[in-house]
């Protein structure tokens, strides 16, 4: 009983030490971060990983005087919400009919629309360039959304179409028993129940234009309409050698992202185990 208790006893401990390994890589580069944002320059030189001797906002102030990060976040914003709008907007109707209905060729134009995710995202980047210089839309936001609408079609269309197919028929049934016609079930019976996996579809998407970084470098040249992840490396020859600068510009482009999914996890979580089981 004894050697039992032992054994339990360093098995809690092996897995207490796991635990805590990837909660120290997974947190750590972003603690280190935003510890030396309030750093100065010679206190990061002289020692990496020592807390700041005082709290000082002078990294942030450069970063704001350095790059127009207020301006990116702006881009940001309006790109990934209209992009996040239209992305919902048209999957969802494209999911809901390969949910219900049957028609020739449903099997083939699924596996089409689902095998986009096994494409590598670099060899999109030429044929994409090529289409939006020539149509006119190169350095422009509406490119973007686009772009981003586009990339994240065979995710939200997994998610949603899943979901969809955890409702159950019969509703759909006594709304057209009612009187009610495709469209009005679809937006007054179908579309409110589902909300749960448009907003994990929503938030993914969001987040995914929000990081996205190789095609507004490549799609964008102007401050216009160039995105937040852009915003360092775009500006990394005026940081130079103010590191204090460049933690806190850091911080200021990783931590919502962080705090968005953080706040939202429990309802992606949830929405994507409903879906999977009822699916």
């Amino acid at each position: 009983m004894k050697n039992k208790g032992i054994v339990v006893a360093f098995q809690n401990l092996i897995r207490w030490i796991y635990l805590a390994f990837f909660v120290l890589i997974s947190i750590g580069p972003l603690i280190w971060i935003v510890m030396s944002s309030f750093k100065s320059n010679k206190e990061i030189l002289s020692s990496a990983f020592a807390m700041p001797g005082s709290f000082n906002f002078s990294g942030y102030k450069a970063a704001l005087d350095l790059a127009p990060i207020f301006k990116f976040y702006g881009n940001s914003l309006f790109i990934g919400f209209v992009s996040t709008t239209l992305n919902i907007i048209v999957v969802s109707m494209a999911a809901y009919i390969l949910a219900r209905c049957c028609f020739k060729g449903k099997t083939i134009l699924t596996l089409l629309l689902s095998s986009s995710l096994l494409i590598p995202t670099s060899s999109l980047l030429m044929p994409i360039y090529i289409i939006m210089t020539k149509i006119g839309l190169y350095d422009s936001k509406t490119g973007l959304i686009i772009v981003y609408a586009a990339l994240g079609l065979p995710a939200s269309l997994f998610i949603i179409k899943s979901y969809f197919q955890s409702i159950p028929v019969e509703l759909e049934e006594a709304a057209y028993l009612d009187g009610a016609g495709f469209i009005r079930t679809y937006f007054t019976i179908v579309f409110p129940i589902a909300k749960s996996g448009l907003a994990t579809a929503a938030i993914l998407q969001f987040l995914t234009a929000w990081n996205e970084f190789m095609f507004a470098l490549i799609l964008t040249k102007s401050t216009n309409a160039r995105t937040l992840p852009l915003a360092l490396n775009y500006f990394t020859s005026q940081f130079s050698f103010n590191y204090t600068a460049m933690f806190a510009a850091l911080a200021m482009v990783i931590i919502p992202s962080i705090l968005i999914y953080t706040l939202l996890q429990e309802q992606i979580t949830d929405s994507m185990v409903a879906g999977s089981i009822k699916g």
